[in-house]
């Protein structure tokens, strides 16, 4: 019998006072609710991961740091991986753009989502995160989850800081939407990568 896909729900935020904690665990316990995926929440905080100082990608040479190569076993674990991500000035934090550029081969040949949080629900985020995403050589998906505008007010200590499950409706049509089709191009990537290797 064939394994689940296995996918990294990435927590794209590494400040103290991060907000991620919240829809990311929301993210998690819905996604472990279908039956076609396997699902894993990875925390930047846990790696430590230096700013970016190899010699090159590892696509041209084996990174040398400890920390860099722990991070990349652990995204080889995984056949694609969805995003949680917060907005800084109109892009994606600094940890997630230096977590995305310490590895290479890792990323290739498999999907990436994303839920994004913040007064536009990271919008312009998501968007730079598609377009590094393209370079990596990973497939972004179209659809993703916006936690925006009055839904987040509604859930963050700017706000009132309710629980997620006020929200819970308005989100959840984007999230299937985005996890069907995450679940489609992990199926189709995962055995075009089985065929080739």
């Amino acid at each position: 019998m064939m394994s689940k896909p296995k996918i990294a729900i990435i927590i794209g935020s590494t400040r103290e006072t991060r907000f991620a904690d919240k829809p990311a665990a929301w993210l998690l316990e819905n996604a472990q609710k279908r039956d076609d995926l396997e699902f894993e929440l990875v925390d930047l905080r846990d790696y430590d991961l230096p700013l970016f100082n190899e010699v090159a990608s590892n696509l041209w040479v084996p990174s040398q740091d400890p920390r860099v190569v722990k991070w990349q076993q652990k995204l080889a674990e995984f056949d694609g991986y969805m995003f949680v991500t917060a907005e800084y000035n109109h892009s994606v934090s600094g940890s997630l753009k230096n977590a995305l550029d310490q590895a290479y081969k890792e990323w290739n040949h498999k999907p990436m989502a994303a839920m994004g949080y913040g007064g536009v629900g990271a919008a312009r985020a998501i968007e730079h995160l598609r377009g590094i995403a393209v370079e990596l050589q990973m497939v972004p998906i179209r659809n993703a989850v916006h936690l925006g505008g009055g839904e987040f007010m509604k859930v963050s200590p700017l706000g009132q800081n309710g629980d997620m499950s006020e929200v819970d409706a308005v989100l959840q049509p984007s999230l299937q939407a985005t996890l069907d089709e995450l679940a489609w191009w992990t199926n189709a990537t995962k055995a075009a990568r089985e065929k080739t290797a």
